[in-house]
């Protein structure tokens, strides 16, 4: 059998070698260097399957470093840390079935975006935005801390893994936390002089008595007449709830500028990043008496107005997907203020 001509494509890098066996054409990306006075050479089989726009998209893969058979699968993996932790019975036979679920929580937070990621390759600035991200939940993210601190140790001590120093060591936790402020009246008077970002996250917080986080990532079509859609971030749950008219009447005034109210482009919400960082830089404007004060403290006067006004704490939770107790708790904050104003009417 006669051999046919090799097909008449050409690349730099291409070269084509006869399969006997098979009695066909075939095509290899294959780059050749020197190193100390060798002649070394790396060849990839292409599966063109007879096609030439898939011929040229393997090429240009090779070309770029991008073929499946470039990758090097990473050494010293979170996956492979947090597997070989998970299975240890000196570690497991420890600890208490509790511990160990909550230890799962955090590590199943991590493998979400990092299970094959080289542990190595952990900055300290990337647990350290890690944990200030987390700025909101104190506890969640000082566990989440703990919990990277430990595999790092973990992976130093029994594995004999080349980490280097633990990034997250020397981090400062939140540590236990003092309930967030209610914001005053003086502040909350403030906002219609702040960016416009951080006055609509207000409004949203405070007109929705959800975590800053979901209010600022809500979407239009979640605001439906008197009523809208509300999601409990930590119960993972929505529900509808009566929105007030003050937060209709503000959302009527703004601009559409994609399809959420705090929109980064046509499909994308603005990060809780973004609010924050510029909520801190109109609240350092203000002055130290601004200073204790911060987004969630919203959520938190929102619960004291909805007492001030006569709701039950029922109605407080349905609204705010807040706690009994945090409810209860704030109550009496509004209590002390409606005594506090009665007392004051009754002198004048």
């Amino acid at each position: 059998m006669r051999r046919p001509p090799k097909p008449r494509i050409a690349k730099p890098h291409l070269k084509w070698t006869w399969d006997h066996r098979n009695s066909v054409w075939v095509p290899y990306h294959r780059i050749t260097w020197f190193e100390s006075g060798k002649r070394k050479e790396k060849a990839i089989k292409l599966d063109w399957q007879g096609q030439g726009e898939r011929l040229d998209l393997l090429y240009w893969q090779c070309e770029t470093g991008k073929h499946d058979k470039q990758f090097t699968p990473a050494k010293y993996t979170w996956a492979e840390l947090i597997e070989v932790w998970r299975r240890d019975p000196r570690i497991q036979g420890r600890l208490s079935d509790g511990t160990k679920q909550s230890y799962r929580r955090d590590m199943d937070r991590i493998l979400e975006k990092n299970a094959g990621k080289d542990v190595r390759k952990t900055s300290r600035q990337a647990v350290r935005n890690a944990h200030t991200k987390m700025s909101d939940t104190p506890r969640k993210a000082d566990k989440y801390l703990q919990t990277i601190s430990l595999l790092w140790n973990y992976g130093v001590e029994k594995l004999d893994w080349p980490l280097g120093a633990n990034p997250a060591k020397g981090i400062d936790h939140f540590g236990k936390q003092r309930e967030f402020e209610p914001w005053p009246e003086w502040l909350i008077n403030k906002l219609p002089e702040a960016p416009a970002n951080v006055r609509t996250a207000a409004e949203l917080i405070l007109g929705t008595g959800q975590r800053p986080n979901a209010a600022i990532r809500m979407r239009r079509d979640q605001f439906r007449g008197e009523w809208m859609e509300v999601i409990d971030e930590k119960g993972k749950q929505s529900f509808e709830t009566y929105c007030p008219q003050a937060l209709r009447e503000y959302l009527d005034t703004l601009p559409v500028a994609g399809s959420h109210v705090l929109a980064k482009n046509l499909t994308q919400p603005l990060g809780y990043d973004a609010v924050e960082k510029a909520f801190r830089a109109w609240r350092n404007g203000l002055g130290p008496e601004a200073k204790p004060y911060v987004l969630h403290g919203l959520r938190k006067l929102a619960i004291i107005r909805l007492a001030e006004a006569g709701c039950s704490d029922a109605q407080i939770q349905a609204v705010t997907g807040q706690s009994a107790e945090m409810v209860a708790y704030y109550r009496k904050r509004a209590s002390r203020k409606a005594l506090s104003k009665a007392a004051h009417e009754r002198q004048q």
